[in-house]
């Protein structure tokens, strides 16, 4: 890590960059942000925003399992969790019962709520508040190893799996008459969503993590032309959020999800406004 630490300081000789932390709290905005991007699309194109809400919901339910069996490692509780739960809504969803909005509601209450009274047993959820907020200034160089190794993962399984991935979102009835195993890529989809937003949650916070996987995705669809400007854009804006609002953070003192939400709101509003004028 010593190299990149040095290439840092050659490139961006700024006060901010003194600090050890920040530069690994940028290496991580520079990972996190491209995979945020780049899933964020399928999610909005899918009309998936609660489904994504409600996996960083049932992060604290991870967690207290990983409490009650004595787990050390919260990340292998909250991802064994976050796969059954998200298998769950897919397959709840895919029995017609009731309206998509109701079922994910449903299961994203009850994740909060039974983490929340796990934890809360005994006076200890005061212990595991900062995953409500996260705190992407405590990422260890170890963890920017798996954000790069999740990078990789997910770029490659855009490569093969693009196509299918985007005639689903668009159109399922259609995909399966072109021989798509819709079924099996809405899982995959399911699954890919609920390890990004696990491995995420540390840093970026329960609460807004479904804003930075949203945000720049519906940004970019305001102003996108083609497929390729969506996903270019929603990964250019992801990651001027992140880096802007990281930077800021420190400058203004503030929690630097919040700053990076913020920042991604403000381009989103300003993208609707472009678009609003453009079509008149």
């Amino acid at each position: 890590m010593n190299a990149v630490y040095n290439v840092i300081d050659f490139l961006l000789p700024f006060e901010w960059t003194e600090f050890q932390f920040m530069k690994n709290a940028l290496l991580a905005v520079l990972l996190i942000t491209p995979l945020f991007g780049l899933v964020g699309t399928m999610i909005v194109n899918n009309k998936m925003s609660f489904f994504s809400d409600a996996l960083g919901h049932s992060a604290l339910t991870g967690i207290a399992i990983g409490v009650l069996l004595g787990i050390d490692n919260y990340l292998a509780s909250m991802m064994g969790f976050a796969l059954i739960f998200a298998l769950c809504i897919s397959a709840v969803l895919d029995s017609g019962t009731s309206s998509a909005d109701t079922i994910i509601g449903v299961f994203s209450a009850t994740g909060l709520a039974l983490g929340i009274v796990l934890l809360s047993m005994n006076g200890g959820f005061s212990r595991y508040s900062g995953y409500l907020i996260g705190d992407i200034l405590t990422v260890q160089p170890e963890e920017i190893g798996l954000l790069l190794g999740i990078l990789i993962a997910v770029v490659v399984l855009w490569i093969l799996f693009f196509n299918p991935l985007m005639l689903t979102s668009i159109n399922a009835d259609l995909a399966a008459s072109k021989g798509v195993h819709v079924r099996l890529i809405e899982k995959m989809f399911v699954l890919l969503v609920a390890v990004i937003v696990t491995i995420s949650i540390k840093w970026v916070g329960i609460l807004i993590i479904n804003s930075l996987l949203v945000l720049p995705a519906a940004a970019a669809r305001n102003i996108s032309r083609s497929m390729r400007s969506y996903h270019g854009g929603a990964v250019a804006i992801s990651m001027l959020s992140g880096i802007s609002g990281l930077i800021l953070s420190y400058y203004w003192g503030t929690a630097a999800g919040g700053t990076i939400v913020l920042i991604a709101a403000a381009i989103f509003f300003l993208t609707y406004l472009l678009n609003r004028l453009r079509a008149r």
